[in-house]
């Protein structure tokens, strides 16, 4: 998947500035997919010079005007045959499912400090798991509206994946201790 297609999905959800886009993807597509702010903007320049976003420039009291982006026709053209292009499985790539592994190889204070490593990662998954939560209850109330219903099976996807992995890490956890 390219930047793009992330950016034509947000785009045509809800059309926004550059700045609009780089804070939906902090706070929703950016645990799936993850772009800076200067790549969207350059992806957005790119975009509309190919023809796939038209922007609209909007004016603003006191603050300089900003550009809102839309979706044109060749845009949604370009997303739907995207869409329609089988998905290859990825291959997963887990530095600390490594570390682990390699721990049988360390001593006991590296253990202990793959420990203490093992225990922020979780902190870090435990504060992901809860700001999906809080966005589930904040955004989704209604969920019969079909959009709202594929945006929502995606965050229980996300919710799904940090509690599981949240599980596997007390496993790992309660492994090193034992050692």
């Amino acid at each position: 998947m390219a930047l793009e297609h992330a950016i034509l999905v947000s785009l045509l959800e809800q059309p926004g500035s550059g700045y609009e886009l780089a804070r939906r993807f902090e706070r929703s597509i950016g645990r799936f997919w993850t772009a800076t702010h200067q790549q969207i903007y350059r992806v957005l320049k790119r975009m509309e010079t190919g023809g796939w976003v038209l922007a609209e420039e909007i004016g603003q009291d006191g603050r300089p005007d900003k550009r809102a982006y839309s979706v044109t026709a060749a845009g949604r053209d370009a997303l739907t045959g995207w869409l329609r292009e089988p998905v290859q499985p990825e291959a997963v790539r887990h530095e600390l499912a490594v570390k682990i592994r390699g721990a049988a190889f360390d001593d006991d204070a590296g253990r202990k400090r793959l420990i203490a490593e093992v225990e922020r990662y979780r902190a870090d998954h435990v504060a992901t798991l809860d700001r999906y939560l809080i966005s589930e209850n904040r955004d989704f109330p209604d969920r019969t509206d079909p959009g709202q219903r594929l945006q929502h099976v995606v965050l229980r996807g996300g919710i799904a994946y940090e509690r599981m992995l949240l599980d596997w890490l007390d496993d790992v956890l309660g492994t090193l201790r034992d050692l």
